[in-house]
């Protein structure tokens, strides 16, 4: 990459620790006012890669950039990054408003900036009022927000979140993932946050950088690592997905399951050429239980089902051991046979 961007360039970035690579040569940037998520399992090396951009890890080597300046080398404090910590790191004895200026404390503004401009921090993320308040006063959903107008009231060129809604609960953690979007967008500032949890960065993030084993799988939009996946990895990390094997014809991918070959539509086909073998991807919004004749159809065997709300989701086998979820609002019992088809063009990945 040449770093002559505005925002952060992160240039064939490797670490290593007792002689195994936990970061190796990795590459994205994050454009000035975007939200960037990096993505992955546990050791993947989303957690080692966000401590390098923020200046406590150094790389072994590869540059981190900001706005074309080399800041490899510059120390956290040197970098005006705002960070939001897994665990907040919010100081038990301050109020709430205290949290906030403490950033600013340390940057030397006076006394009366700082609490006008944490009074405004704190009314930017939803908290207006409840700066006299003690941190234990407040909900999980409430400290992550002082979290981040702490990290925000410095005026940070780069804010950067590790695992910023880990610690709550599935439903505050739902409502809390269109806040933290809004909260973002509005102070501005670019920002990289970490999260092994996809639905997290499909709600939060303008792009996904997916890594595993220190590698990016791939850099897009979640639009693009969903309908247009880059790998089997990607297509099976995102997502709920099963992989049939195919080979590609046209616009189309042949599969052949119990002896009977159908043509399913393809969405994307990842360069894969024309008589090229593969796997198609088959996600449950693809395939639909057939109420009719019509249509290419295979019969599958039904071998569980979870209730979920409007609908049922059921577990399906098809002729060698192929096992899927299909969404249906049929209530049918496990054991019974039924016909299945794909509806939607699917991707297909090498």
């Amino acid at each position: 990459m040449s770093g002559s961007g505005d925002g952060l360039v992160v240039d064939s970035i490797a670490r290593s620790f007792n002689g195994q690579k936990a970061v190796d040569h990795v590459s994205f940037e994050v454009r000035p006012g975007e939200l960037v998520a990096l993505v992955g399992a546990s050791g993947s090396g989303k957690t080692t890669t966000l401590r390098i951009v923020a200046g406590y890890e150094q790389p072994d080597s590869g540059r981190v950039l900001f706005s074309g300046q080399d800041i490899t080398r510059l120390g956290p404090s040197k970098r005006d990054f705002g960070m939001v910590f897994q665990h907040y790191a919010l100081f038990p004895h301050m109020s709430v408003a205290e949290n906030v200026a403490f950033g600013l404390e340390a940057r030397g503004v006076r006394r009366p900036d700082r609490v006008q401009r944490a009074i405004a921090a704190l009314d930017r993320v939803g908290l207006g009022g409840k700066g006299e308040r003690m941190v234990q006063q407040l909900s999980g959903g409430e400290q992550q927000r002082v979290a981040l107008a702490r990290a925000a009231v410095i005026d940070p060129r780069l804010l950067l979140l590790d695992e910023p809604l880990s610690n709550l609960d599935p439903a505050l953690r739902q409502s809390t993932r269109d806040e933290l979007r809004t909260t973002l967008k509005e102070s501005k500032a670019p920002a990289l946050f970490v999260t092994h949890d996809q639905d997290d960065a499909f709600a939060i993030a303008d792009r996904i950088v997916l890594l595993s084993r220190g590698r990016v799988l791939q850099d897009g939009s979640p639009e693009d690592l969903y309908d247009r996946p880059a790998t089997r990895d990607v297509a099976m990390f995102i997502g709920h997905a099963t992989l049939i094997p195919a080979r590609r014809n046209g616009d189309s991918a042949a599969v052949t399951i119990a002896g009977a070959t159908h043509n399913v539509g393809l969405s994307s086909f990842a360069g894969i050429a024309d008589g090229g073998a593969g796997a198609i991807v088959l996600r449950p919004e693809a395939v639909e239980i057939a109420g009719d004749d019509s249509g290419d159809r295979w019969n599958a065997t039904v071998t569980g089902r979870r209730f979920a709300g409007a609908q049922f989701v059921y577990r399906l086998r098809l002729d060698g051991d192929i096992v899927f979820d299909v969404a249906s609002r049929d209530r049918i019992e496990t054991g019974e046979v039924v016909a299945v088809r794909v509806t939607r063009p699917v991707p297909m990945v090498p």
